[in-house]
Parts: structure tokens; C-alpha cells; sequence
């Protein structure tokens, strides 16, 4: 807790025993829990606001991805059965409401620093601690440090020539003005068809005088099946919370099964399988689909059989259902074809999830402006030149997504022993031990960092198993009186192997993907989440606390047999 000034009750001006950065989901639950240890705590927020990337991307049409009754904490039970959702999939606006009345239950308000960036951090040998600058001059120091910074949390400048030359407006999703933007009756030009751009385009068609859509790379989207919540549902999931979730806790994506969708027994396989899961006649199989694409949801067709992500004619299959239900949605068979994505296996990319995207491209007043075929040359003052012609525009919109599960963590200037810089650690990719910590940085943890299963699950099942498992760390170390925590060096490098060897058996490698950094110009290519499942990462984890931390050097001394630690291969 701290006073009305901001100092740590206790404790003289600036001395901490936590300091987390970052007030989205993982850092207002990573300061529950160190409360609840007792430890004086400060978490530096950059937006001014709680929720993290809830609070930044306000964009039109801004929704999850993931059914609102298991994006949402598991930690409180009154608190999972008092909240009530209006929709299958929440809108941003809706979760950021959530995330606030989480702040506001909790009281963690008053130990966050809103408006506040942190531009630093240095561990210090000789005081055993971290010491963080923030852009307010603040200068603190704490024995642990926890990045909650997020997966998705560096938005990608736009980097087009002539931009400071047009003379209308341009905005970027990832930071959405709070007071909105006027789109109504104006002429727009969206940048981008990932996930974010897909969810823009099919809220604003109907409403702007019209719409350019600058396509660079077509993505497979499926309908998101999106409808208010009905209450006998919610009521029936939440009296099955307790199985659910602990369903969620031991599967591959960390989502519960959906109640009202049954599935036909197509049992998951692990990810490293040599053999094709069994499959049914092409009928039976376009039947599945055909029932899975009337039902709705990110994932549900993709997963329809276990060994889409792993064998090339399972994931063939279905790209071509979802390519032929484009070319049948699309009355411009030109455009349809410019829409249907080829250069990527499906699900290799973030599946998108739509309210009617391909529809859109049937509108009088939208354009689908094919990049590979007419690139852009300049953005000129009246709009965006492309080989073929100018396209004018009142407002530019950039939806060109992130400098994922890496970039914010690279932008401060973070150093370790020696003051070596995380970013020269990471020049040939990001080195994480389960994606929680990082050789030669000394108690510093990160929430769904690179390594582990983040973004390819439910990423509130897995911050709040990474949540507790850090805090359970650092009372492990509190009771033993041990004052430093750190990631080997050898534990590292294997299960960096590890997570390699699991993606190079997939057929996520084959797509230039920001999974694989493909995204950013000049990251290393490599895959950064881990591919092995919710269930089999949490196992790993909790033998690794098990065996007194095995793969760590607790005040130098490493427990017993670190350097051979050997994940068990994904369920």
C-alpha cells in the first residue's frame, strides 16, 4: 500500500519489495497476488488508465476473440459469478468496464502510477535489486521486478514515404483517440487486413462515404458467430465454473469446452504426431465444417481436426472450405480471388474472426486495392498513390499491427548483470527459461513472455497461471530466505530448444507471421510462442516448482540436476 504521495507505506521515498510495469489483466492480478504476500508493490502504467491493450485499441468494431465467459478471471469466485456479460464475444468497451470494476473491487488503484512509462531498469550486483526510471523522473528500487507489459502492446509505426505531407488525418488502431474518431460520410483508406483491420473495415463500411481497402496480405477469417448471451446459459456455465476451468487449465488453447456446442470426438493428438489423426470421408468432413461455420467463433473450425496444424492435407482441407465459402460470398469473382490467401497454411497465421468481412467487399462503396499486384508508391497530400492511381482520402488509418511478444519489452533500456542489454541477449531472438525469465537478469519475471504458450491460448488461463507461479516463486524465496532468483544459463538454452524443435514440427514455420517476427523488419525469424499446449506447458512448470526450482540458481546455488532438464513431449 502506499500514502496519499505515492511512498511505499513503511518505507522510505522509493524502496520497494515489487515493482510491476504494466495495469493491463496481468499486471492488476500479479499486484493482487503480491499483495496478498504482503510485499509493498508499485505498478507503472504508461495509459492513463487500467486494462492495457483494452484501453489503447478503441477502434471501431474492437472485440475479443475469445467467448467472454472464459476471458475473464478464475482467481475469486464472487467475483466470476457476479459479473455478468451481455455478449458471446465482449466488445473493447465492455472489457475495459471489467478490467476497471477488477481495479475498483481489489482497491489496486491506489498503488498504480497511471500516465507513467517506464523507460529503464538495472539490476544493481552489489545492492541485489532492480532500479527503474520512469519518462516522470521517477527513480525506484525493488528486490523483484515483473514485466506484465503484454504480447501485443507496441503498436508498428507506419513507415510509408510522404506521410507528413497529407493533408487529412491518419490514425493508428493500437492507439485509438479516447474521444473517437468522426469516420461518418468521409472518404477512409484502411491500411491493413490482419485481425484488427478485418474487425475496422466490417464496423465502418455502412458508414463512411467510401472505403479503400489496401490488402498486402489476404488472411483467412471465419464468422465470429457473435450474440447476446443468453442468462440461462451464462447461469448454467458459471454452476460449472469449477469444472470448467480446470478443464481450460489442462487442455491445448486454454479455453473451456463450449457447452452449447458438442463435439463429435475428434480427440487432440500431440502436436509432434507422424500420423494424421483419423479423419472422415471428404462428405462427413465438409459436414463437420459446415456445422462449425454455421456455429461461429475464432478457433472452431480450425480445430475441427486435431492435426490441421501439423499435417499439410488435413490443413489443406480446410483452408479450401473457408477458401470456397470466400469465392461464395463474393459476388466479384476478381475480387474474391484477390481475397483468398495462399501463401500461408490456415491457422498459421492468427485466424481472424468476422461479422460479415467478405460481405463487405459487395458494398458499391468499398474497394479492394490488391498491394501485391498495385503497390503503394507515396501517400501524397490528397491521399495514397499506388502504381495504378491516387486514391483520395480525408482519413488514413494504419492497422499494421505490432512488434509482438518482444517489442515492449525491448523498448526500455532493461539491463542485467554487468549491465549487459536485454537487446543484445536477444539479437538472434528472444532467450527465455518457460518464457518466465531470462539468464542474467536476477529476479525478473515475465507474464506470458516469449516461450510460452501466450497468444497462441486463452492468454487469461495463462496469465494467471503465470501469475501464481511467480508468486509462488518468490515465497518460496521469502521462506528460505533467499534473495536471488535467476534463470541458468543451461536450463535456458534447452527448453529454448525445446520450444524450437516443438514449431519446427508444425507448419507454423512455413507462414511469414508475427508469431514468427516475419512482421517487423530485421527481428530474427523465429517462432516466439510456445506450440505445446496450455496443459503440457503448466505440467512443465509445476514439476519445474516441484523440484525446488529446477533450471534456477537461488543465491548462486543451482537446484539439483538443472542443466538436465528435458520437457515432457505436449499431450
Amino acid at each position: 500500500m502506499t500514502d496519499d504521495q505515492g511512498t511505499p507505506a513503511g518505507g522510505r521515498p522509493g524502496e520497494l519489495d515489487a515493482i510491476v510495469v504494466g495495469a493491463g489483466f496481468a499486471g492488476l492480478y500479479m499486484l493482487h497476488r503480491l499483495r496478498g504476500l504482503g510485499l509493498r508493490v508499485r505498478v507503472f502504467e504508461r495509459g492513463d488508465g487500467v486494462g492495457g491493450t483494452w484501453y489503447w485499441n478503441r477502434y471501431p468494431g474492437a472485440r475479443c476473440d475469445v467467448d467472454s465467459i472464459d476471458y475473464s478471471f478464475s482467481f475469486d469466485e464472487d467475483l466470476q459469478q457476479e459479473w455478468v456479460w451481455t455478449e458471446r464475444f465482449a466488445r473493447q468497451d465492455e472489457i475495459l468496464r471489467y478490467a476497471e470494476h477488477v481495479a475498483d473491487r481489489f482497491g489496486l488503484r491506489a498503488d498504480i502510477r497511471l500516465g507513467t512509462t517506464v523507460t529503464a531498469a538495472t539490476w544493481d550486483d552489489r545492492a541485489g535489486s532492480w532500479e527503474v526510471a520512469t519518462d516522470r523522473g521517477d527513480l525506484c528500487r525493488a528486490r523483484w521486478c515483473i514485466m506484465a507489459t503484454g504480447a501485443l502492446s507496441a503498436p508498428k509505426d507506419p513507415e510509408f514515404e510522404g506521410l507528413e505531407s497529407f493533408r487529412g488525418v491518419w490514425y493508428q488502431t493500437g492507439r485509438w483517440p479516447q474521444e473517437g474518431v468522426r469516420l461518418a460520410g468521409r472518404r477512409v483508406g484502411v491500411i491493413g487486413t490482419g485481425s484488427t483491420g478485418i474487425q475496422l473495415i466490417t464496423e465502418i463500411a455502412p458508414q463512411v462515404a467510401h472505403l479503400d481497402v489496401f490488402q498486402r496480405t489476404p488472411n483467412f477469417s471465419v464468422p465470429q458467430g457473435n450474440r447476446p448471451l443468453d442468462p440461462g446459459y451464462q447461469e448454467r456455465v458459471k454452476t460449472d465454473y469449477p469444472r470448467g476451468r480446470e478443464d481450460a487449465r489442462s487442455s491445448r488453447n486454454g479455453v473451456m469446452r463450449t457447452l452449447d456446442f458438442p463435439e463429435p470426438g475428434h480427440g487432440v493428438r500431440p502436436i509432434q504426431s507422424a500420423e494424421p489423426a483419423p479423419r472422415d470421408d471428404p462428405e462427413a468432413m465438409r459436414s463437420e465444417l459446415e456445422r462449425r461455420w454455421a456455429f461461429g467463433g475464432a478457433n472452431i473450425v480450425t480445430t475441427a481436426y486435431a492435426d490441421v496444424i501439423v499435417h499439410p492435407d488435413t490443413n489443406a482441407v480446410v483452408a479450401d472450405f473457408v477458401r470456397d465459402k470466400i469465392r461464395a460470398t463474393v459476388h466479384d469473382q476478381a475480387v474474391a480471388e484477390a481475397l483468398l490467401p495462399h501463401d500461408h497454411p490456415i491457422a498459421t497465421k492468427r485466424i481472424c474472426a468476422d461479422s460479415g468481412y467478405y460481405a463487405t467487399f459487395n458494398r458499391d462503396n468499398v474497394t479492394l486495392v490488391d498491394l501485391r499486384r498495385t503497390p503503394i508508391e507515396t501517400i501524397v497530400p490528397e491521399g495514397i498513390r499506388t502504381t495504378e492511381r491516387t486514391h483520395p482520402l480525408d482519413v488514413i488509418v494504419f492497422a499494421t499491427g505490432f512488434d509482438a511478444m518482444t517489442g515492449a519489452l525491448l523498448a526500455m533500456d532493461l539491463r542485467g548483470r554487468d549491465g549487459v542489454r536485454l537487446r543484445e541477449c536477444w539479437a538472434a531472438g528472444p532467450q527465455t527459461y518457460l518464457g518466465l525469465a531470462i539468464a542474467g537478469f536476477p529476479n525478473l519475471f515475465t507474464i506470458t513472455g516469449p516461450a510460452s504458450p501466450s497468444v497462441l491460448s486463452n492468454v487469461i488461463t495463462s496469465i494467471e497461471q503465470h501469475v501464481d507461479w511467480i508468486a509462488g516463486c518468490i515465497a518460496h524465496a521469502r521462506d528460505r530466505g533467499v534473495s536471488e532468483v535467476e534463470a541458468t544459463p543451461e536450463a535456458q538454452e534447452r527448453w529454448m530448444e525445446h520450444v524450437a524443435a516443438l514449431a519446427d514440427g508444425t507448419l507454423f514455420p512455413r507462414a511469414d507471421s508475427w508469431y514468427m517476427g516475419a512482421n517487423v523488419p530485421g527481428k530474427p525469424r523465429v517462432m516466439l510462442p510456445y506450440v505445446g499446449g496450455v496443459g503440457t506447458y503448466r505440467d512443465v512448470c509445476d514439476e519445474v516448482a516441484a523440484a525446488s526450482y529446477e533450471g534456477f540458481a537461488l543465491d548462486g546455488r543451482v537446484a539439483a540436476a538443472a542443466a538436465a532438464v528435458t520437457p515432457p513431449p505436449p499431450r
